[in-house]
C-alpha cells in the first residue's frame, strides 16, 4: 500500500555540483548547487536553482554567465564546506585551495580540480518561489583528458569517482564497488 504525502522535492540523487561565477578575480564565488539539470539537448541547455539571498545570486544575475563545475570524492569536503559558507565572508577559491582557470568563452572562472567544467551563458531567470531558475545555454564543456576512454574518446564519469547528494548527504558513487561512502 502506498501513503499520499505533502507535495515535496523527493527527486534524488542529484549531482552536488560546484558552480562558479564571476567575471573579476575579486568578484570569483563558488556556490554549492544540488538542483540543477539539463532541460534541452539540441540546442545544448541546462538550468541552475538558486535562492534570491544568496551572496552568488547578484553576481549570477549581473553577469549572466557561470561555469557547472562536477565534483569528486576527492572534492567533496569542499563541495560541502562551500555550501554551508557565504562567500561575502571567505574567498572559497583560496580557503578551500581550489584553483580558478580561465573558461574558453565565459567570463566565469572554472575549477581546474573538476574532471568536467560546462560554461554556461543565461537566457532566462524564472522565479519560481523560495527559488529562480538560470535556464542557460551551455557554450562550452572542458573535459580533462586523464578520463577520456583512449579506445572510444569518451568521458568515462564514473571513472572520476562523482559524488551526489541524496537530500542532506553527499555521497561518492564508485564502478568498483556497489555501495556507497558517506561524507561527513
Amino acid at each position: 500500500m502506498k501513503q499520499d504525502w505533502k507535495p515535496g522535492t523527493m527527486i534524488y540523487p542529484l549531482p552536488a555540483l560546484l558552480v562558479s561565477c564571476g567575471s573579476t578575480e575579486e568578484e570569483y564565488n563558488i556556490i554549492t548547487v544540488a538542483w540543477a539539470g539539463t532541460i534541452c539537448t539540441n540546442p545544448a541547455m541546462c538550468y541552475i536553482s538558486v535562492r534570491p539571498e544568496r551572496h552568488s545570486y547578484p553576481i549570477l544575475k549581473r553577469n549572466m554567465e557561470f561555469v557547472i563545475n562536477l565534483t569528486t570524492k576527492s572534492m567533496a569536503f569542499a563541495t560541502d564546506w562551500c555550501g554551508v559558507r557565504s562567500g561575502k565572508d571567505y574567498n572559497k577559491f583560496e580557503e578551500m585551495k581550489l584553483t580558478p582557470g580561465k573558461a574558453k568563452i565565459v567570463s566565469a572562472p572554472i575549477i581546474e580540480e573538476s574532471p568536467l567544467c560546462i560554461e554556461c551563458r543565461v537566457k532566462e531567470i524564472i522565479s519560481l518561489g523560495s527559488h529562480d531558475m538560470f535556464i542557460a545555454d551551455v557554450v562550452n564543456v572542458k573535459a580533462d583528458d586523464k578520463y577520456l576512454n583512449a579506445e572510444t574518446g569518451k568521458f568515462e564519469l564514473s571513472e572520476a569517482n562523482p559524488c551526489f547528494c541524496f537530500r542532506y548527504l553527499m555521497v561518492n558513487y564508485t564502478k568498483q564497488k556497489s555501495q556507497s561512502s558517506v561524507f561527513q
